[in-house]
């Protein structure tokens, strides 16, 4: 009876929203695809051919004949060419050609969902105080965290596929540096990092003792302290080396996204978005953050600034306020990625030589449809040659 009420309905009523209302109305896809995100357009072959000065119509220059077949070759065109990309709002078509738009969509629009129940929920426990219910929103927020992980695990994958390239080697590296980094920080004690493993981890042992002393069976917990942090370091570990690339990506584009803004609010804002993860894991070290608020160094009466449940409560609020920064900024850090296709065109044009209208295609799109890969191996790879709905590349989306 704990369980089948208030938060059962809720559930299938945000299930049934899922289900009926959020194809027709996502959040996700209106954050793309409202028109204010802008990607470059690839130009064609006419166009190029027109702003090359050759007006003969055909493909290219007929080559040799070669066992009685001809080649064609690509047409050229020089690489200082006046090019000047058409832009166009991205649309739900546009977007239904990168690869991880539907997973990146129904990450969004099931975490908003999640959100809402775990609002009604909390609300629902202040209310009406159930002592024998099941909190059932920390399902859902469970199952954001493994949809989360499962997306960033698809997006390793691919860099271990590649076979040409260091992208592997990046990975594991990165794996075993926060390996080594978790297991320092794991022994730091609780009167400098207030993250609760401690009281975590006995107040678990003690649920699972009492457990086990129901169902006749003696235990002393199910694995030992030592044992429960090397599988926090492992996982650490994992979170961190599928993490490496869009990290790298995110850095990447905070500065483009520097580069193309000139208000000071605006920059700094940037900045402050980009320096959220810091910000929010230096308000549980106790040095840095508690320890001023609840003996500051000023006064000789030594009171607090507030108690202990108002700072809480404040970083709370604080990680609320950060995340709303970063879903604001993020058309600003998408818009400096698109804006890449341009940046290249320009630069080529300081270059000397040719080069063919294939590879120039190839080049500005995959801007659109790619991710760090392609920036990161510093080449231009065969991924315009297989249909879209087969390629196998990172999106921008994440």
């Amino acid at each position: 009876m704990g369980v089948i009420g208030v938060q059962l309905v809720v559930t299938m009523v945000m299930a049934s929203i899922i289900q009926k209302i959020i194809p027709h109305y996502s959040f996700a896809r209106w954050l793309l695809c409202s028109g204010s995100l802008r990607w470059y357009l690839h130009p064609t072959e006419e166009g190029l051919r027109i702003l090359a000065g050759k007006q003969q119509k055909g493909k290219g220059k007929k080559d040799r004949k070669y066992n009685g077949h001809i080649e064609n070759k690509p047409l050229t065109i020089p690489k200082d060419i006046d090019l000047q990309l058409e832009t166009k709002s991205i649309t739900e078509i546009d977007a239904l050609a990168l690869h991880y738009f539907p997973e990146y969509q129904w990450l969004v629009d099931f975490t908003v969902a999640a959100t809402v129940v775990y609002l009604v929920t909390e609300a629902y426990y202040n209310w009406m105080k159930p002592t024998q219910e099941m909190n059932i929103s920390i399902v859902w927020c469970l199952l954001v965290l493994a949809f989360a992980v499962k997306i960033l695990f698809s997006l390793t994958t691919h860099y271990f596929k590649v076979e040409e390239g260091g992208e592997r080697s990046v990975c594991v590296t990165f794996g075993f540096f926060f390996f080594v980094k978790a297991m320092a920080i794991l022994i730091i004690t609780e009167n400098y990092l207030e993250f609760g493993l401690e009281s975590g981890f006995s107040n678990f042992s003690e649920s699972a003792v009492q457990f086990f002393e129901k169902q006749g069976l003696e235990s002393q917990g199910p694995v030992s302290k030592l044992t429960f942090k090397l599988f926090l370091a492992i996982l650490c570990s994992f979170i961190g080396a599928f993490l490496t690339f869009p990290g790298l990506r995110l850095a990447q584009m905070h500065l483009d996204a520097l580069s193309l803004t000139t208000e000071k609010i605006t920059q700094m804002l940037l900045h402050i978005n980009f320096l959220a993860p810091l910000l929010m894991v230096l308000l549980w070290v106790k040095p840095i953050t508690k320890d001023y608020i609840m003996n500051p160094p000023l006064g000789k009466e030594n009171v607090p600034l507030m108690s202990e449940a108002t700072f809480d409560t404040l970083r709370l609020w604080v990680i609320i306020l950060l995340c709303a920064l970063r879903l604001a900024m993020m058309r600003n850090n998408l818009q400096a990625y698109l804006n890449l296709a341009q940046k290249c065109v320009d630069q080529m044009k300081k270059e000397v030589g040719r080069i063919s209208t294939v590879e120039l295609q190839k080049m500005k799109q995959a801007y659109f449809f790619c991710d760090c890969l392609h920036q990161l191996r510093k080449k231009v790879t065969r991924i315009w040659e297989v249909p879209v709905h087969k390629q196998k590349c990172p999106s921008i989306l994440l």
